[in-house]
């Protein structure tokens, strides 16, 4: 149950006014105006326009089908009525700098669309998010059909053949050359994590766990500026708590997010950047002779992706904090664990842990009712899980294999201490020798982790196999 205590409040003028309020109400807008900054230009005219405001879209029609007021038949109250006039002028108000000559670069990179195209796009959003409310919102069940469509969306945009498909027909809307279109025109900022917290509420919402959510607070979340770009993933009912909560901006809070962003931007554009340069990649990984400095490259790349990845995450989790916002971590030392699963336990954590809840979790207790052994329904929950992990990155062969990679790698992993637990036991008063053992584990998991890293860089299979062959001096 989400509660609330009573807020710190600010008095401006006659109006008393909760600092909390004044915090969601700053979030909301600034989240939604930082869906158009961050998106970058594309080749393809007026689409760093209307792919963020396709994100703002998909937002408000979910939220209708999850809502139960729509759901229930009532009318709009004046809330949600003036949560939809402030996105709609927000989105109105950039179409307009199309018309101010100093300013129309301003929000988005290139000259946005007329003020005609933004409102009847406008229109056409109210219509769909009223129609999903009606129909889905009373049925629950039906939630799947927009989960489906969020998956069909995102195999398009992962898939680079549909890409490119998808990038000549925005070309044609365009009246540009459709010959010339390519998977790298659409670059749909923050998509990827979008999807995430759009298929959490409709999951939730089926299973009857969804809180009420005001428009406002849920296109927050699922637009939510420090997490816009590349996570943490976020659980709806655990954001919406932090929303909630009694909130003044406090000195502690503060600190700790300047210094979670200092040391972000630090791992992030120092270390990270400078490791880059000898870190693996398309054009070195052809050029490297010699085992010695592939191992170089490879164990460059593990300690350039985790230092750019986290750094981009503690500066995420700093700007969040300040705000009052505790968002979830990615990142527990992962290079230092004993085993995979500990490892997968401490990587990006909220991305496995959404793929366990909405994935693993419900398809193991499905394969329990059946005649399966453990063994079986563990390989198959493992490998497909971690497949579809690999495919989230990009639909290659390359993301596949190393999504089989961890797959199979945890299965073993799994089996392995089943068996070992109770056979291979390691006495107590031989700590020595535990520590000898966990060390050893450490080691063997870093260089299981690392070598799949080669088909995590690399674009091909045949590449991959070049660098793994060098590794071994083959």
């Amino acid at each position: 149950m989400i509660t609330t205590e009573r807020p710190s409040t600010v008095t401006v003028g006659r109006f008393t006014i909760a600092q909390s309020q004044m915090r969601n109400a700053a979030l909301f807008v600034l989240s939604v105006l930082a869906v158009y900054v961050l998106q970058p230009a594309m080749p393809i005219r007026q689409m760093d326009f209307w792919l963020p405001t396709a994100s703002l879209a998909l937002a408000v029609i979910v939220w209708a089908a999850t809502s139960p007021a729509l759901a229930a038949g009532r009318r709009l109250d004046r809330a949600v009525l003036a949560d939809a006039a402030i996105i709609g002028g927000i989105v109105l108000g950039v179409a307009a700098l199309r018309f101010v000559e100093p300013l129309n670069g301003l929000i988005t990179r290139t000259p946005p669309p007329s003020l005609l195209s933004a409102a009847i796009a406008l229109t056409i959003v109210a219509l769909l998010a009223v129609g999903a409310g009606r129909l889905i919102g009373p049925r629950p069940a039906w939630t799947m059909l927009p989960v489906v469509a969020l998956i069909v969306l995102l195999v398009v945009l992962k898939y680079e053949p549909l890409t490119q498909a998808f990038a000549a027909a925005l070309r044609a809307t365009q009246g540009q050359a459709a010959a010339q279109a390519s998977a790298f025109d659409v670059r749909w900022l923050g998509f990827s994590y979008i999807f995430f917290r759009l298929v959490s509420a409709l999951r939730e919402r089926a299973a009857g766990r969804l809180p009420a959510m005001s428009l406002h607070e849920f296109v927050t979340y699922v637009v939510f500026a420090p997490a816009l770009i590349a996570g943490p993933i976020d659980r709806p009912d655990r954001f919406l708590k932090d929303l909630r909560a009694p909130f003044t901006f406090n000195g502690p809070d503060t600190g700790e997010g300047l210094r979670r962003i200092a040391t972000g931007t630090f791992k992030k554009f120092v270390v990270a950047d400078v490791i880059a340069l000898v870190a693996l990649n398309e054009v070195n990984a052809a050029q490297v002779q010699g085992a010695g400095w592939a191992w170089l490259l490879v164990y460059a790349y593990a300690l350039r992706i985790y230092f750019d990845f986290g750094g981009y995450t503690d500066i995420a989790v700093g700007v969040a904090r300040i705000f009052g916002v505790r968002l979830p971590e990615n990142f527990n030392r992962p290079y230092l664990k004993p085993n995979l699963t500990q490892f997968w336990n401490s990587w990006h954590m909220s991305l496995a842990q959404w793929f366990r809840a909405y994935y693993f979790n419900p398809l193991t207790r499905a394969l329990r009712t059946r005649a399966w052994t453990m063994s079986a329904i563990i390989f198959v929950g493992q490998v497909t899980t971690m497949l579809l992990i690999g495919l989230w990155h990009g639909i290659t062969w390359n993301f596949a294999i190393w999504g089989l990679w961890h797959g199979l790698g945890l299965f073993v992993h799994n089996r392995w201490a089943d068996f070992a637990k109770t056979r291979l036991t390691i006495p107590p008063e031989r700590p020595r020798l535990q520590q000898a053992v966990s060390a050893g584990g450490v080691l063997i998991t870093f260089h299981f982790v690392t070598l799949g890293w080669v088909w995590f860089a690399l674009p091909d299979v045949a590449l991959s196999l070049e660098v793994l062959g060098k590794l071994f001096g083959l």
